[in-house]
């Protein structure tokens, strides 16, 4: 899961509503947690803070803390504590537990647990289905290596011989996660003093073998000097803090297909516990004083002024300028809040700014926000700024790219169709056609022209006249025409094809890059809507946006950070689809997101002010 360095895209703190969700869901996935563990993992009143990364992959943490869970698809429904939160509480998971400690190695190399490697006690294999939450362990060691999700149950593993993966790891001591914060100091070190990892003896070779099948090379830490662990030897974990001010880190590449049980021992003496070397830049954002967070405001907004904000996108609201502008300008790892600076609120920053002439603002008291009017860019501390070329810069320049190339291989396509229905199936399979076929409207049309010159219906002395004959006739009008009404005997040309189509079933097919679906009846549109709630806030609700193969969870964790507004999706009643909700009156900048984002056709969308009543 974390083998490849990978740029958050976005980090937040949570909301009051949020942790409490984050909490619950944490509960209900691992029922063995108690309140006073919950507690101990989410401190009552630390600041929560979640980091989302491209590949949907969401990561909780205590603020200037440690990772606590991930999330790997973002939705709440595939959640796994990191080793810091199994630090923390070690019973929060069942464990698998190693033969030996050479076993962990492979672990920490980014191996999967295998059946042969795990220690089964005396009573048997414990109980578990496929897809659980297991964690691994290190015999003598309480403090768990890994976690991960069992591949199958354990009625499937004692038929299968116990052989073959067990456990497929999502996170394990020493991964980019755990680089990510490699540095800080451990707290509780004290919780840590009798964590002892140890190596009591050595696999037989065939099981050293079996253990690591499917794994053909694995790194693993190694010490200067002569001071290396070795089999057997029991390591304080506080210790090894201590002394990696001393230490450095190399790799060390073993081919498991040819290793022997005597080389799998010569290497187990070079593994060491971590590899962690304490720094001096300890929580950042704890240290900013009231004048640093001024500081970095100001650095911010110049930063994004000279490199992101145009005179063309002006007139801005002071939201947009904020999410958009400001916050991707700020250092990375780095939490700007403007609750900590002196102004305390983004009007009084903003309105600050414009009194020294840097920028113009002005309230609107429509949409009681401060609005960007402009910049000038003559001012003497635009004009002594010199804006960073930052990495972030090129790495978000890259990721736009990618993003918009991805969104150009899933460009929408939305085609009405129509299926032969028992009126006119006659006509179909008078000229060969397929009456199980779907077919375009113009498709369709020349299917009931070539009737009429297979038949020949035309009329000699008007030839933009068609004659109906009987199959004709009851194709295009019978029970169309009230009882005792006379059946009409001819047709104009222009009329012929949309009174066929009208006698087909309708269908649609919505196609989104290689993914494609049709379905019965017309297509129906999307949905927006802005009404008025308690205390007189606006709120914009979408729907119908899974007929354009969208997916309501995704685009709302879009439209939360492109508005910079919470955003919450409800099942709507009947399993008729989601519906997403914005805080706040969008439904012109949502319309227009959507026909420039996710090419939605302008007719596909119904919108709806009801606060402009």
């Amino acid at each position: 899961m974390f083998k490849k360095a990978v740029e958050a895209k976005s980090h937040q703190r949570l909301s009051g509503a949020d942790r409490k969700k984050l909490k619950r869901t944490v509960r209900d996935r691992f029922p063995a947690a108690s309140d006073a563990d919950i507690d101990a993992l989410f401190p009552p009143k630390a600041e929560i803070t979640v980091a989302k990364f491209q590949n949907r992959v969401h990561v909780y943490a205590v603020e200037g803390g440690f990772p606590m869970f991930f999330d790997v698809d973002g939705r709440g429904t595939e959640i796994y504590p990191t080793v810091f939160a199994l630090w923390k509480v070690p019973e929060l998971l069942p464990v698998f537990m190693l033969k030996g400690g050479e076993v962990s190695r492979f672990i920490i190399g980014g191996a999967d647990l295998m059946f042969p490697g795990i220690s089964v006690p005396v009573e048997g294999l414990p109980s578990f289905l496929a897809g659980e939450t297991w964690a691994v362990k290190v015999p003598g060691n309480p403090a768990p290596i890994a976690v991960g999700a069992t591949t199958m149950s354990s009625t499937e593993a004692l038929k299968a011989g116990l052989r073959g993966k067990a456990l497929r790891i999502t996170h394990h001591y020493h991964d980019i996660l755990w680089e990510s914060v490699e540095g800080r100091h451990v707290p509780n070190a004290g919780f840590f003093e009798d964590v002892v990892f140890e190596d009591p003896g050595l696999l037989q070779s065939g099981q050293a073998s079996d253990s690591c099948e499917g794994s053909t090379d694995v790194s693993n830490g190694q010490r200067n000097g002569d001071d290396n662990i070795e089999v057997g030897e029991n390591v304080d974990v506080t210790d090894v803090f201590d002394e990696t001010n001393h230490a450095s880190s190399s790799s060390k590449q073993i081919d498991v297909d040819n290793a022997t049980a005597e080389e799998i021992t010569g290497s187990v003496g070079d593994l060491k516990v971590t590899d962690n070397v304490l720094s001096e830049d300890l929580n950042v954002q704890h240290t900013l004083s009231t004048e640093d967070v001024d500081a970095l405001l100001d650095k911010c907004l110049l930063q994004a002024l000279h490199t992101t904000i145009k005179d063309k996108d002006l007139p801005m609201p002071g939201s947009t300028l904020w999410a958009n502008h400001v916050l991707p300008c700020r250092p990375s790892g780095i939490i700007l809040d403007i609750k900590k600076s002196s102004h305390k609120k983004l009007s009084k920053w903003l309105q600050a700014k414009s009194s020294m002439g840097l920028i113009s603002v002005k309230e609107d008291k429509y949409k009681k926000e401060v609005m960007l009017l402009s910049v000038n860019r003559n001012n003497v501390e635009y004009s002594s700024f010199k804006p960073e070329k930052r990495q972030v810069e090129k790495n978000d320049q890259i990721s736009d790219h990618a993003a918009n190339e991805s969104r150009s291989n899933k460009v929408l396509d939305v085609a009405e169709i129509y299926k032969p229905s028992v009126h006119v199936n006659p006509i179909f399979a008078s000229v060969g056609a397929d009456t199980g076929n779907l077919y375009s409207a113009s498709e369709a049309t020349d299917i009931v022209f070539k009737y009429v010159e297979k038949e020949n219906l035309v009329k000699p002395t008007d030839r933009s006249i068609v004659v109906l004959d009987p199959i004709l006739c009851d194709a295009l009008f019978k029970g169309a025409i009230k009882k005792g009404s006379r059946y009409p005997t001819e047709i104009h040309k222009k009329d012929l094809g949309a009174a066929f189509i009208s006698r087909m079933q309708p269908h649609h097919i919505v196609t989104r890059g290689s993914e494609s679906v049709v379905r019965k009846g017309a297509l129906k549109a999307i949905q927006i809507l802005t009404e008025r709630r308690q205390g007189n806030k606006k709120v914009t609700k979408l729907s119908g946006m899974e007929s354009f193969l969208m997916d309501a969870e995704a685009l709302a964790s879009e439209l939360q950070k492109k508005f910079a507004c919470s955003t919450s999706v409800t099942e709507l009643p009947g399993k008729k689809g989601h519906e997403v909700l914005v805080q706040g009156g969008v439904i012109d900048d949502l319309a227009k997101h959507l026909v420039e984002q996710y090419g939605i056709p302008k007719r596909y969308i119904e919108v709806l002010d009801k606060t402009r009543r």
